[in-house]
């Protein structure tokens, strides 16, 4: 039998609806949702002309003229504020809404039978659904914070305010496969994320790391190899396994398979 975990998500809501919607948000976001089938959900990011992150978007199409969109608790405010800013004279209402977000780590849709508003989450290496509005199935256990920190961690995906900030391009923090369409039309920041793509490579990637010890480094911890800084912390969990776990940009010339240093301790990597 599947054992269900379950948490709540905090989220903040922006609701973008109307005959223009589909148009407007494939001309604002960085992936192709105007050919989203209704019901269905897809990652994607809002940026500034310059690729910067100003929002990680989960965009689900809940009608053929209806989309929700799902981001950050601190980034909702900003999202609605842009979209807004560049609607002009497209046909959209847009707004915020207020819902309540639980994932269930280990759960199919199948799982929560009578369940509309199941949407798929990739966030921690697991298989997992959000529901919107609805509790968790009875059979679900709580899972801590720490844990899904953890999860997170491991399964390489960046949150805002920790990974993604004003200094990150999206190729850096891995987020091209999955929040990015290169196929689709023009887009704020389409320029220099499809020179980067095509013609180029970051300088530093998201890697994941073990930390020996179990006393979690600080934000931005510098990591060093040979005496050089190659790279900075950005976010850890303890790790039965590993001690401490931790996100990390490191330098892409840095080998793979090279042990770096922070402070006195020793720190291998484990994938990225």
């Amino acid at each position: 039998m599947t054992t269900l975990q379950t948490a709540p998500r905090p989220r903040s809501y922006v609701s973008v609806s109307g005959p223009d919607a589909a148009a407007y948000l494939e001309r604002m976001l960085s992936n192709a949702v105007e050919a989203l089938p209704v019901g269905e959900a897809c990652e994607a990011l809002l940026l500034t002309p310059k690729a910067r992150i100003v929002a990680p978007l989960v965009v689900w199409r809940r009608a053929e003229d209806a989309f929700l969109l799902l981001t950050e608790p601190e980034a909702g405010g900003r999202l609605l504020r842009e979209l807004l800013r560049a609607r002009f004279a497209a046909k959209c209402a847009i707004g915020p809404e207020e819902h309540r977000s639980v994932v269930v780590l280990g759960a199919r849709s199948e799982l929560v039978p009578g369940q509309r508003d199941v949407l798929p989450n990739r966030d921690y290496g697991v298989r997992a659904v959000e529901l919107l509005d609805a509790e968790a199935p009875a059979a679900a256990e709580p899972v801590s914070e720490d844990e899904l920190e953890r999860l997170r961690i491991l399964a390489r995906t960046p949150r805002l305010g920790r990974e993604l900030d004003d200094r990150v391009m999206p190729a850096e923090a891995g987020l091209e496969e999955r929040a990015i369409s290169f196929t689709k039309g023009c887009y704020p920041g389409q320029e220099p994320v499809a020179r980067l793509h095509f013609r180029g490579h970051p300088n530093r990637g998201l890697r994941v790391l073990a930390i020996e010890g179990s006393e979690l480094p600080p934000y931005d911890a510098e990591l060093t190899l040979d005496g050089k800084s190659v790279g900075r912390v950005t976010s850890a969990a303890p790790d039965g396994d590993h001690g401490v776990v931790a996100l990390a940009y490191v330098r892409r010339e840095v080998p793979p398979a090279a042990l770096l240093e922070l402070g006195p301790r020793s720190v291998r990597q484990l994938a990225g």
